[in-house]
Order: C-alpha cells, then sequence, then structure tokens
C-alpha cells in the first residue's frame, strides 16, 4: 500500500492531554475492560458447563459474549497503550487491520442481536413451532450466518478507505482508526467512499434494527395477552432491558455511520464511541445473562459444586 498513500504510520491524539486526566481515563477504562472480559467469560463459561443452558437461547448469548471480547480487544487495549505512551503511533497496516476488525465484528453483533430477537419472538409468540423452527441445525446455521456475512462485511469498507490517499498529514483526532476521522484525514475525494459506506451502513443497521425492533414490539404485544400480573411484569422488565441495550448500541452506531457525510465534531465523535465501544460490551452480560434466573441457578450451581469439590 505504499505506493497508494504517502503515510506510513498515524498519530492517534486520543483524548485529553492532560496527564492527570489521561491516567484516571486510563483507571476507568481498564477496570471497565476488565469487568467486560470478565463477565462475558462467565458466560461462555457457564453455558459451556450447564447442559440445560445447552439450548440455542443460551448458545447465541454465548456467542454474543464471546464477540464482545473480541469486539472490545480490537480496539481497548491499544487505547489503554496510548494513553501511558508518549509516541501514540499505528503503521498504517495496523490501523487498517483495526478498522476492519472493527467492522467486521460490529457487523457481526447487529446480525447477531436480531438473531436473538428472531430466537426470542418464536420462543414467546410461536412457542407450539418453536422447537420444529429452531432445531441444532437451524441454530448453528443462523450463528455461522452472522459470523460469515460480518466477515464479508468488513471487506469493503476498509478497502475503499485503504486506497485513498494520505498526504502529509497523518494526526488522526480519535483513540482508533474509525472511518470518519479516517475520511477527514485524506487528501482524496472522498466523495464515492462516503456514498457507499453510507448505504452498506443503512442496509446493514437499519434492517438489522427494524428486525430486531419488530420482533421485541411483536413479543410486547403477546405479553400483553398474558392474564398474570406479575408475570406480565417479569417478561416486560427482562424485554425493557434487552430493548434498552439494542437502543443504545443501534442508536449510537447508526449516528455514526448512517449519514452522508462526516461531519459530527470530533469531541462528540470520541464521546459517541466511547459507548459501544466500551460502555456497551459491559452492559450485555448484564441484561442478558445476570437478569436471567436459569442463569443465575446454574451459576450458583457451578460455584457450589467447585466450592464441594475443593473442601474435599
Amino acid at each position: 500500500m505504499t505506493n497508494l498513500t504517502a503515510v506510513l504510520e498515524f498519530r492517534l491524539l486520543g483524548f485529553s492531554s492532560n496527564a492527570h486526566c489521561q491516567i484516571l481515563l486510563f483507571t476507568v477504562v481498564l477496570v471497565i475492560y476488565t469487568l467486560t472480559i470478565l463477565g462475558n467469560i462467565i458466560i461462555i463459561s457457564v453455558v459451556t458447563l450447564e447442559p440445560r443452558l445447552h439450548l440455542p437461547m443460551y448458545k447465541f448469548l454465548q456467542n454474543l459474549s464471546f464477540l464482545e471480547v473480541c469486539y472490545t480487544t480490537t480496539v481497548i487495549p491499544k487505547m489503554l497503550a496510548n494513553l501511558l505512551a508518549k509516541r501514540k503511533n499505528i503503521s498504517f497496516s495496523g490501523c487498517m487491520a483495526q478498522l476492519y476488525y472493527f467492522i467486521s465484528l460490529g457487523a457481526t453483533e447487529c446480525y447477531l442481536l436480531a438473531v436473538m430477537a428472531y430466537d426470542r419472538y418464536l420462543a414467546v409468540c410461536e412457542p407450539l413451532h418453536y422447537g420444529v423452527v429452531m432445531t441444532a441445525e437451524s441454530y448453528t446455521c443462523l450463528a455461522v450466518g452472522c459470523w460469515v456475512t460480518g466477515v464479508f462485511t468488513g471487506f469493503l469498507p476498509c478497502l475503499m478507505v485503504s486506497r485513498l490517499r494520505f498526504c502529509s498529514d497523518n494526526l488522526i483526532n480519535h483513540f482508533f482508526c474509525d472511518i470518519s476521522p479516517l475520511l477527514k484525514l485524506s487528501c482524496s475525494d472522498t466523495t464515492v467512499t462516503e456514498a457507499v459506506i453510507f448505504i452498506l451502513s443503512f442496509l446493514v443497521l437499519a434492517s438489522c434494527f427494524l428486525l430486531t425492533l419488530v420482533s421485541y414490539l411483536l413479543i410486547i404485544l403477546s405479553i400483553l395477552k398474558i392474564p398474570s400480573a406479575s408475570g406480565k411484569r417479569i417478561t416486560f422488565s427482562t424485554c425493557s432491558s434487552h430493548l434498552m441495550v439494542v437502543t443504545i448500541y443501534y442508536g449510537t452506531m447508526i449516528s455514526m455511520y448512517v449519514r452522508p457525510t462526516y461531519n459530527l465534531s470530533s469531541e462528540l465523535n470520541k464521546a459517541v464511541s466511547v459507548l459501544y465501544t466500551v460502555v456497551t460490551p459491559l452492559l450485555n452480560p448484564v441484561i442478558y445473562s445476570l437478569r436471567n434466573k436459569a442463569f443465575k441457578k446454574a451459576l450458583e450451581k457451578i460455584v457450589i459444586r467447585h466450592h464441594r469439590l475443593h473442601s474435599l
């Protein structure tokens, strides 16, 4: 790519240059990252160890947890290193690799959230057909389809950005290699690239969000027919929590990528990016598992079993 660009590395400006602010931010992000990794590893382990959780719902959750670990690791370790480093540089190839994995994993999460919403719709609204429709083969096809489609989704945007010309300026006003600051930095005509990314982002985000939203709306309508007030309250609580995470994730992603021009201020851009790269991956294990009674019972069972084995 050296014949296509005069820039061999970029410098990530990140957040405030104040040393005290950077140390505070480093501590906060490190704690959140650690909790995110631990929370998602716990989910993966519990679903693997507990046979009663070997159901499509929890298998999808296991996929989501593994994805969150990969997704946050794409951005946060480099962000933490730059908060303490004097030279906040990243090579051109490293920048493009980070951009590719970020887009691919982000797209995979959209597909996975939509599939999880569809799974819940079948379980709540079509319980008699659930066992027939959501078989082990169906789950495998849907899960693999999410990952494979996500992998291919990242190719075109990354290829188009990598072929832009970057001249003398190599300062990226962000904490990772994202599309918006790279387009602002390029000295090429980015009109076609912006249009293609806008169309692709709209198709992926809007379609997945619409499918997810419709699924949960149908679930809520089905819940309204439940005669028991306690049953309504419990199910509504779960759905509202799921919708909260989905709304935060899609809201921030749509505001960032489904725009014909990338004119959002750099500071607001970074603030919004923190929501879906740092905060949302921490919320997912809490919302999707720790509020689930079956999961909590399985976790307690594993902890008690582990304690008994070590007490012998």
